[in-house]
């Protein structure tokens, strides 16, 4: 180890057993494990030198961002090199003409939001990690997030690419234009992939104009088939709707206890829809208020709110982003982040909510999600250590059964691992083995991800 910190001298690392702690683990509540060192490159050339000096003395390494995943993806094994993306937070470019930003990955999300509004822009990608998470993390997953349902996943707001191989090679494909047919569009083997193929360093990614208003609303219906016509009502009468969220009434009880937030509606509805639409500033108002309207006169809403100031409208967002801290009061916890075809969603939440009843009558099951995309997230807890596993089995086999994804968001990570099977067959599984053996020949970058 002395002649690996001696050839990276001149990186910023820690090797201090008490600052390394921060470095253990991630938001998955998987097993922390200390890492031997954490080297802390400001540049993409530092990262290119971390990875060939860890290939040099045949190192383990796990890339970390803001350790906000749910996959165990950034838990490093004991005595791993960790590279901490932390001190790559530079926005080098806001480009006002074509619309597009040209970030370090360990930018905070949060950060890239506010500096693309103060240039009369906007990066859509919004989830409750905001204020922590890191953009080249949001890229390694794929991250959807709450406004999938108008703008897409990450995947579909990235333009380009900066990649360092697992050779140490630098890929410089920060493409600025979205139509390029050059070829095999090699960006897209690093983006979703959880940095198996490749660490990514800088990302040119797209930006929109910036809405000139936005408005919220919380709805109260009786049941999901009432959701799902709302769903369909709202897309054919407001091109403007960014946001349709999804929370049963166990999710939103114990969501706004722990936000310190008052209960809506008193929790009296079975469950709720979270409405956000954003476009020009005049008539989406009373376009929104128009629409509700009808929907109550006609029976389908029973009850809604419709914030008069902006942080009334924040209120209601807390509680719907309040599920990081409502994990704090569920250990032992697994958050599930299921994609669902929105045809079978409530069978299958009967279905399952049955079956951990029935085995797990103690657990507490809370469910909502972002249901304009399919994407249903499930977080059960108050769990032993024990039943973490065959609690996931359960809940995977009944994902299979219904045609879905064991992950619509949170990626695979660590945790996930031995469910894949569930939602890739043998034949997928094995071609992704073989990209990985091809580029990551020697299996040290982010070992036991997603695939061997």
């Amino acid at each position: 180890m002395n002649a690996f910190i001696s050839q990276l001298s001149f990186i910023s690392s820690i090797t201090d057993i008490d600052q390394l702690q921060k470095y253990t683990s991630d938001s998955s509540g998987f097993t922390s494990a200390l890492p031997a060192i954490v080297l802390r490159p400001a540049s993409t050339e530092e990262v290119a030198a971390c990875i060939k000096a860890c290939v040099a003395h045949q190192k383990n390494y796990t890339i970390q961002g803001g350790l906000t995943g749910l996959a165990g993806g950034a838990c490093p094994d004991e005595g791993d090199v960790v590279i901490s993306l932390e001190r790559m937070n530079q926005i080098e470019e806001i480009d006002t003409v074509g619309g597009t930003a040209i970030v370090q990955a360990g930018v905070v999300l949060e950060q890239l939001q506010q500096a693309v509004l103060e240039q009369g822009w906007y990066f859509p990608l919004d989830l409750g990690a905001r204020g922590s998470c890191q953009i080249g993390g949001n890229i390694a997953t794929n991250a959807g997030g709450n406004r999938v349902f108008r703008y897409g996943t990450t995947r579909e707001l990235v333009l380009g690419l900066e990649v360092v191989l697992p050779d140490g090679t630098v890929l410089n494909m920060l493409n600025r234009v979205i139509k390029n047919n050059t070829g095999l569009d090699l960006k897209h083997l690093f983006i979703g992939t959880e940095g198996r193929y490749g660490v990514i360093t800088r990302a040119c990614v797209r930006l929109f104009p910036k809405p000139a208003a936005v408005y919220s609303a919380l709805a109260a219906l009786k049941s999901f088939a009432d959701v799902t016509v709302l769903l369909k009502e709202a897309r054919a009468s407001m091109a403007e709707l960014s946001s349709f969220e999804v929370m049963w009434d166990n999710y939103l009880k114990t969501a706004a206890q722990v936000a310190n937030k008052a209960i809506p509606f008193d929790g009296q509805y079975p469950i709720y829809v979270l409405l956000e639409a954003e476009g020009a500033a005049e008539g989406l108002d009373t376009k929104l208020t128009t629409f509700l309207e009808q929907q109550l006169e006609s029976g389908l809403l029973q009850d809604v709110i419709i914030p008069q100031s902006e942080e009334q409208a924040k209120g209601l967002w807390h509680i719907r982003d309040a599920s990081g801290e409502t994990l704090r009061i569920m250990k032992h916890f697994v958050a599930f982040d299921i994609g669902i075809p929105l045809k079978h969603m409530q069978e299958f939440i009967e279905k399952t909510e049955q079956a951990l009843q029935a085995k797990y009558p103690h657990a507490m099951n809370l469910f909502f999600g972002h249901l304009g995309d399919g994407n249903l997230h499930l977080l059960t807890g108050k769990l032993t250590e024990e039943e973490l596993l065959p609690v996931e089995d359960l809940v995977y086999q009944l994902t299979s059964l219904y045609g879905g994804s064991i992950t619509a968001e949170h990626g695979i990570g660590r945790i996930k691992k031995p469910f894949l099977h569930y939602s890739r067959s043998p034949e997928q599984i094995k071609l992704m083995q073989k990209i990985r053996e091809l580029i990551n020949s020697d299996n040290l970058l982010n070992k036991a991800r997603v695939v061997e």
